[in-house]
């Protein structure tokens, strides 16, 4: 992302956005325990994790999690609102360049509600044999629906399960849900899991 990007960002955290949006993907809490159950010691990524609430999610869950986004000021947000017994690290990551070679081994990553079909392609690399990946992107649709207007945030129909041809799929759908705080939205959702031979 750009400096452009960062500051967008930053000043939208400073500004109070999702301040309010506590509970983690309604999704996400589907999928776990059943069946990605944190193992004493399992690791997770959050990319784009924004002010981290699925990453406190994830920690309270069993998983120690490396929460990464662009935003400086989201992440120290989002570590000041989370208890210091979870186990988060923040991490300030600028996904334009790709993820750090330092995060990698993950038993679980998730993305929820970003789109980078570029980083998509890498993540799988980032997991241990036997490891899941869950991600949950805008879908481009004609719908009134909540979320981003520009298209170039919104994943095109088929678009998203193409980054991941190489997992075990578990999960693959489209189309409009409703998000705990009334929302409607157009989604695309992909859980698939990374073989363990």
């Amino acid at each position: 992302m750009s400096n452009e990007d960062r500051e967008k960002w930053d000043a939208r955290y400073r500004a109070g956005a999702y301040e309010e949006r506590e509970h983690p993907s309604a999704w996400l809490a589907s999928l776990i325990p059943d069946p990605i159950t944190a193992t004493p010691g399992a690791r997770a990524l959050d990319v784009a994790c924004g002010l981290g609430r699925n990453a406190r999610f994830l920690a309270r869950e069993g998983y120690h999690v490396d929460a990464a986004d662009i935003s400086a000021e989201g992440l120290a947000r989002a570590d000041k609102r989370s208890p210091r017994d979870l186990p988060i690290r923040w991490q300030c990551v600028d996904l334009d360049d790709g993820l750090p070679a330092m995060l990698t081994g993950y038993d679980l990553i998730i993305v929820v509600r970003f789109l980078d079909e570029k980083l998509f392609r890498e993540l799988s690399t980032r997991l241990r044999p036997g490891g899941w990946l869950c991600v949950e992107t805008h879908l481009a649709t004609e719908a009134e629906v909540a979320g981003p207007r520009h298209s170039r945030f919104r994943s095109q129909p088929g678009a998203l399960a193409s980054c991941f041809a190489g997992l075990e799929v578990h999960v693959q759908d489209e189309g409009l849900f409703t998000d705990p705080d009334g929302e409607r939205v157009a989604l695309a959702r992909f859980a698939g899991r990374r073989r363990s031979d």
